[in-house]
């Protein structure tokens, strides 16, 4: 008992920080890096390391049709807030050069 109560209390304590692995990103964050995250991306922004509540309201002005966007008016309604938040928080928790490849 005492070794299951350990191991619950180890994984919460852990989870923030394997939250933060490529592996645990939330669904949709690692399709957004694929332009978010390329520095020769030109006009799209790299949105490693910026402030996750910018994120949200940008996605937000997307998904109710007030942000205009190439694309990503139709992106943005294919994810919920919960979903909008956990992506933005996941992105603001990176430093800019951690999704860029080579």
């Amino acid at each position: 008992m005492r070794r299951a109560v350990a191991a619950v209390i180890g994984a919460v304590t852990l989870a923030p920080a394997a939250a933060q692995s490529a592996a645990e990103a939330p669904p949709g964050a690692l399709g957004c890096a694929g332009c978010h995250g390329a520095p020769a991306a030109g006009v799209i922004p790299d949105i490693a390391g910026q402030p996750a509540q910018a994120t949200v309201a940008s996605l937000l002005a997307y998904r109710t049709g007030t942000g205009t966007g190439s694309v990503m008016e139709r992106i943005a309604k294919g994810f919920s807030e919960d979903e909008i938040r956990a992506i933005a928080e996941w992105f603001a928790a990176r430093g800019t050069a951690t999704l860029h490849r080579p």
